[in-house]
Formats: C-alpha cells, structure tokens, sequence
C-alpha cells in the first residue's frame, strides 16, 4: 500500500473511531484510573480496538503501537517502520464535558513521522498529512488545503496545556516576545489550530509519550510548521526506550 492508501486508511479508522467516541459521550460512561493515575473511559477502548484491528488487518507487516494496550503491558518490537496511535488524546478534557479531544495515528518511519491524521470529534473535523505532500482538513463542507502562518504584526497567538495551566516555566519562556494571546486548552487540538493558521506558538514543559505526537507532528510539519526540542533545538525522534518525549516547543511558518 503506498502513502496515499495509508493516508485513506488511517483517516477512515479516525473517523470511525470518532463516532465511537461520540456515542459513548452520548449515553454517558465512568471514568477509571489508570497505574500512573490518568484517566481512561470506554471510549478510549472502543477507538483503539477500531484502529488497531484496523490497521493490523490492512497492514499486519507494520506493528501497531497503541496507547491502552502499552499501559496495559502489551510488548510489541518495533523495527524502522510503525504505527503510533492515541485513540483518545485528551481523556481529562472528555472526561469533564469539554469538546477539545482527539483521535491522534501517525506512521513513523526511520524515527520520524512521515503520515499522519488527528481527528476532533466534537468539531466533525478531520486533519490529514503527508508531509512534503501537503496537509488538509476535513469538515461537512470537504476537504480544503491548511497552511501554518507567519505570526502577525500584534503579536503571537499562543497555546499552552490546560493541564499545566500554572506552570512557572510559561510566563518565563514568553519573556521578551512579542505575545497578543494566551489560551490553555488539552489534546492535540493545539498542534492542529497552528497547522491551519489560527495560532503561532505552542510550548510544551510537561510530559508526553509518542503516540501524543506522532500524528500531530507529521500534521503541523506537512502544514509548514515546525517542532523542536527545547534543550538543544534538534528535531524529535520515536521509538525512544519506554516512548516519553523530551519538552518541545512548536511553532508555525517562523521558528524561534
């Protein structure tokens, strides 16, 4: 199968991992804890068991890496080819009646992303990319190309985790820019607004594992934007023992 064909299937196993999603909001559900604390609901099962059967089906050569079943100490052996998939990205924010959640897959391969499709469920939206290729997003009314921005003349529009809301290392970062906004909202949600051009900076201090990013990443590069680390600028590999990220910073079509 080749990128175009891996970019239909992940973005059909989004879409119908979004409308699990959706139902089981609509009947309502309990929310669990997992070992490390953080909530997980029905719907993050229901969305996995979706994609992962999905894309082992379509692709039994490319090991599928999946959030629920990591933390539920499946052990998969990955190669320089992958699948990263969070069927739930922003469980608290789902958890709590808030619409800023998403569907993240992303293909890694040679320890960079290079497919990738992050789903918002309570926006009907779609992000899709191949970077190098493009980036689009997906609405009622179809597909239209997305483009990251340079950041205007009042200044940048920034985006930070909800969850980390009162992290002191914020305040200190922006010092010296020129900032209009902050907004603290969850999930991916972040990563995508800049892909389109609707904000400018997005840093991220606190913990995230890979398939948080994979998806994301690979949206908001295709886009023209650009993520790098915080300690040393360099770019962000996968595959990584025990899959936590490093801190990084995002940005759209101006890097710091």
């Amino acid at each position: 199968m080749d990128e175009t064909g891996l970019l239909a299937l992940a973005t059909e196993l989004a879409h119908r991992a979004s409308e699990a999603i959706i139902a089981v909001r609509a009947r309502g559900f309990e929310v669990r804890a997992k070992s490390d604390k953080s909530p997980v609901t029905e719907a993050d099962h229901a969305a996995e068991s979706i994609i992962a059967e999905g894309l082992r089906r379509a692709t039994p050569e490319i090991p599928v890496i999946a959030e629920e079943e990591i933390a539920a100490g499946r052990l998969v052996t990955v190669g320089c080819e992958f699948w990263l998939v969070d069927p739930l990205d922003g469980t608290r924010e789902f958890a709590a009646g808030r619409d800023e959640f998403t569907v993240n897959i992303g293909l890694v391969r040679d320890r960079r992303p290079v497919l990738g499709v992050v789903a918002v469920p309570a926006y009907r939206e779609l992000f899709m990319a191949i970077p190098g290729r493009g980036a689009w997003k997906r609405t009622r009314e179809g597909d239209t190309p997305i483009s990251a921005r340079k950041p205007p003349p009042s200044g940048m529009a920034v985006l930070a985790s909800r969850h980390y809301a009162k992290d002191p290392q914020l305040p200190i970062f922006l010092q010296g820019k020129r900032v209009a906004s902050v907004r603290h909202i969850g999930s991916a949600v972040k990563f995508c607004r800049l892909a389109e051009g609707e904000a400018d900076l997005y840093p991220r201090f606190g913990r995230t594992m890979e398939w948080d990013t994979a998806g994301p990443q690979a949206v908001l590069e295709a886009a023209g934007g650009h993520l790098f680390l915080l300690t040393g600028g360099g770019p962000l590999s996968y595959g990584k023992p025990g899959w936590e990220n490093p801190a990084f910073v995002c940005t759209g079509r101006a890097p710091l």
